[in-house]
């Protein structure tokens, strides 16, 4: 069985970094213009530069969104942007535009295309007519079952490649296509710009009653009515694979440092563990609830999510556990880590610490000391550079987590 792709976020420079050290095969990233994640670090063109030679260098592809749906003021300038970075050594596109398509062929003409899931490709037969124009691979639309994944593959040719979302934020709206945003904030979803308005708290109002407020549901507050759970495909990734995905895609560009390694070594080793036959690890689910999220869902994949699916009484994140550390370097003769500060921290503290291909080991923090190495009792300082007692061996790009 062909070893699918695991393809992970890249908000910014950083974070790319940490999903290809972490295990990712793939990532995708936006530029400072022209994605649908307008509120993300993206990259200035050195920032693309250096991330495609970090993740070439380590074997791993690099993908630009491109899938905004442009409106004529944008089209000279993504003319433009595209020759400033044409030679870069990008991977592949993603578009959901024809426009965008065309623009990218005249100026790119040997451009790896892959269909953005905001083109909603919900059939084989809309993805033959983009193969006949050259896309490679398409990104499946979220509403897709295991079935119908499965005969969209029956009925392709081998090489042309499918994705699918794995993990991460669902959106109310068909495949991220809305406008609710628009009317509400004036902020152009489909441009890069959503306020996500389906997270928040609504009740009606009557119109000759204003300010008496009827539940829609069960909460006399309001409900959340149009508010998503997250996508966790982690224990069903031998599902997918056997579906014929090729890709396994992770969300959240927006998301942390810390929330990318978390999950892409949770899909990694889940992948790893499925393609040399070895039983899923029932710890990996805990693993990746360690990391802000929403409840759990497994969106369309197996039926209409209906109730299950969403969460109408809150859209708060849960977060169980605090990003407290960076590892930067280690000193096997001494037992001590320097540390990058991310959140307090204070002697006494239980952290669970962990690594690239590495499980979590639990300890006590029992000794800290300030970059003159005079010992500390906290470390409140954000990116404060101190020194820690590990207890166990520990490496450059580990880090560090406390349970709230």
């Amino acid at each position: 069985m062909k070893r699918p792709e695991l393809l992970a976020p890249a908000g910014d420079l950083e974070k790319l970094k940490t999903a290809v050290i972490y295990g990712a095969d793939a990532v995708y990233f936006g530029g400072e213009n022209f994605g649908l994640r307008a509120g993300a670090g993206n990259f200035t063109v050195e920032e693309m530069r250096e991330g495609v030679r970090f993740a070439h260098e380590h074997g791993a592809k690099c993908y630009l969104t491109m899938n905004i749906y442009p409106h004529n003021e944008d089209v000279l300038p993504i003319e433009q942007y595209l020759l400033k970075i044409r030679n870069l050594g990008i991977d592949a596109f993603l578009v959901s535009d024809p426009g965008m398509f065309d623009i990218i062929k005249e100026v790119m003409a040997d451009a790896e295309i892959h269909l953005s899931t905001q083109a909603n490709m919900t059939n084989y037969r809309t993805a033959m007519f983009w193969a006949r124009h050259g896309v490679k691979r398409f990104v499946l639309a979220r509403e897709l079952t295991l079935e119908e994944i499965r005969e969209v593959r029956e009925k392709l040719p081998e090489d042309l490649e499918l994705e699918a979302f794995c993990h991460g934020a669902m959106c109310i709206s068909y495949s991220g296509r809305c406008l609710l945003s628009n009317f509400l904030t004036g902020r152009d979803s489909n441009r890069g710009a959503c306020a996500h308005p389906c997270r928040w708290n609504y009740a009606l109002v009557e119109e000759k009653r204003p300010g008496e407020y009827y539940p829609i549901e069960e909460d006399g507050r309001g409900t959340y009515f149009m508010n998503s759970g997250d996508m966790c495909m982690i224990e069903h990734v031998g599902k997918l694979i056997e579906a014929g995905v090729d890709s396994l895609k992770i969300e959240g560009r927006m998301k942390s440092m810390f929330y990318v390694a978390t999950v892409v070594g949770a899909y990694r080793k889940a992948i790893d563990d499925y393609m040399a036959g070895r039983p899923f690890d029932e710890s990996l689910l805990d693993e990746v609830g360690k990391v802000s999220h929403r409840k759990f869902t497994t969106g369309f994949f197996f039926s209409q999510p209906g109730a299950e699916g969403q969460d109408y009484l809150t859209s708060d994140y849960i977060r169980d556990y605090a990003f407290v550390g960076k590892v930067l370097d280690y000193d096997p003769e001494s037992g001590l880590a320097t540390v990058e500060q991310r959140n307090k921290m204070v002697i006494g503290d239980e952290i669970e610490v962990f690594g690239p291909g590495h499980p979590f080991f639990a300890q006590k923090i029992s000794e800290m000391y300030n970059d003159a190495g005079e010992p500390i009792e906290s470390a409140p300082h954000p990116q404060q550079i101190l020194k820690m007692k590990m207890e166990e061996p520990v490496g450059e790009n580990w880090l560090i987590r406390k349970k709230k």
